[in-house]
């Protein structure tokens, strides 16, 4: 290798360790742009038909999303609060007649077992050093909150800063690969605004259709705030395999305030949306927006959220979309497929009374030469393809 390769090949692994310190901070920007891109859409639709500027059109759909999500934070929580501060209660009605339960119990058994059990003060005294544990990391609870609203607050401005101007931060991202790889690197990026808003358009209607079920259904059996779980259940759709195990607990909980039935009414409502989801709405829905393995969905989940935490988890699927798109791009088309085209035209035997005008002109080699000028821009592959004045007047005195 050369001196040049070499420096090449340090920077790019000191750059990979750099990125890999700075993971959060690239994952919270990554949140930013998976954000300007999902809420373009909306921005588009506004300048279209209503004929907005794009800074109106950007300040009208922040309202809208900002709006919406208070909405739904109104709806869902406090009516969440009231119905678990009930069942608390229970919980603890509940505790009171099992130990009712147990005393009449320990009437019953002989006095020398009863003697082998712990008591209710060693318990306690086990348990001591752990709710000590609890209480003292308070702080580090405080702290870790503070730092999650400022992270927040960051995702939220750098959002609205690519919304309101995405050109510069788009040419700059361009501008980091050769120059000869800028075209195409613009059409993958390309590529992949299309599918990350084909998987949105397929999520926002599997959400809808998910919310619709499961009102439907908890209506169906009289479950309290029917409403209000089925928005829940909707919003968990963005986390495949581990949101609907989780939209699942609230009713399952809130059902035990009713009858004793209908917390398993509620898991098998819940396990047929989950087939319908998988079997119905994802093959007929997801597949013709983006294309997505499941064994490489739930393999990107486990990845990204041993990695990165619960921010890694609800961003899994949109990074797996962007990272197929430059699989499939860069690394199977631009330099496998181009590879292995390149090794058969250097294993081509040349035949030996072929002269030297006919190889220049011949049709097939000129055709791989075009193929792999392919990326050069316009006007680079002219300079290499036509030689220049100055190039022309001292071959002609060579010649002379």
């Amino acid at each position: 290798m050369t001196f040049g390769k070499w420096l090449g090949f340090v920077t790019l692994i000191v750059s990979l360790y750099i990125l890999w310190k700075i993971h959060q901070l690239v994952l919270l920007v990554l949140t930013a742009v998976i954000l300007a891109n999902a809420m373009s859409m909306l921005v588009t639709t506004l300048q279209k038909r209503l004929s907005l500027k794009r800074g109106i059109a950007v300040l009208l759909s922040t309202i809208l999303v900002i709006s919406g999500l208070v909405g739904l934070f109104w709806i869902i929580v406090p009516s969440f609060t009231d119905q678990f501060q009930q069942l608390a209660l229970q919980v603890i009605q509940s505790l009171e007649r099992l130990n009712i339960w147990l005393l009449k119990l320990e009437e019953r058994l002989d006095p020398r077992f009863i003697e082998a059990l712990p008591n209710l003060n060693e318990l306690i005294a086990q348990l001591r050093p752990l709710i000590n544990q609890i209480f003292g990391q308070g702080w580090g609870l405080f702290f870790n909150t503070i730092g999650g609203l400022l992270n927040v607050l960051l995702v939220l401005v750098l959002t609205l800063m690519l919304l309101a101007n995405p050109t510069p931060y788009r040419q700059g991202f361009i501008r980091l690969f050769p120059s000869f790889y800028r075209r195409r690197v613009d059409e993958i990026l390309h590529l992949c605004d299309e599918d990350l808003q084909g998987w949105l358009l397929g999520v926002l209607f599997n959400m809808s259709a998910i919310g619709i079920l499961s009102f439907s259904g908890l209506l169906l059996l009289g479950i309290p705030l029917a409403f209000s779980q089925a928005i829940l259940a909707a919003v968990l759709t963005l986390v495949p395999n581990i949101g609907p195990v989780l939209s699942v607990i609230p009713p399952m909980a809130i059902s035990f305030l009713e009858e004793p039935w209908k917390p398993i009414a509620v898991l098998i409502l819940y396990f047929g949306i989950q087939q319908v989801e998988s079997n119905l709405l994802t093959p007929f829905v997801m597949a013709r927006q983006v294309a997505l393995l499941p064994a490489i969905t739930l393999l990107a989940q486990v990845f990204f959220a041993t990695t990165f935490g619960f921010l890694g988890l609800f961003l899994a699927l949109p990074l797996t979309v962007i990272g197929q798109v430059w699989v499939k791009e860069v690394l199977i088309k631009d330099i496998l497929d181009e590879w292995q085209s390149n090794k058969k035209l250097k294993m081509q035997p040349i035949p030996d009374n072929l002269s030297s005008e006919a190889l220049e002109t011949s049709p097939k080699l000129e055709s791989e030469v075009n193929k792999n000028d392919a990326f050069l821009p316009s006007d680079e592959s002219e300079h290499l393809s036509s030689p220049s004045p100055q190039e022309e007047s001292s071959d002609s005195e060579q010649w002379e």
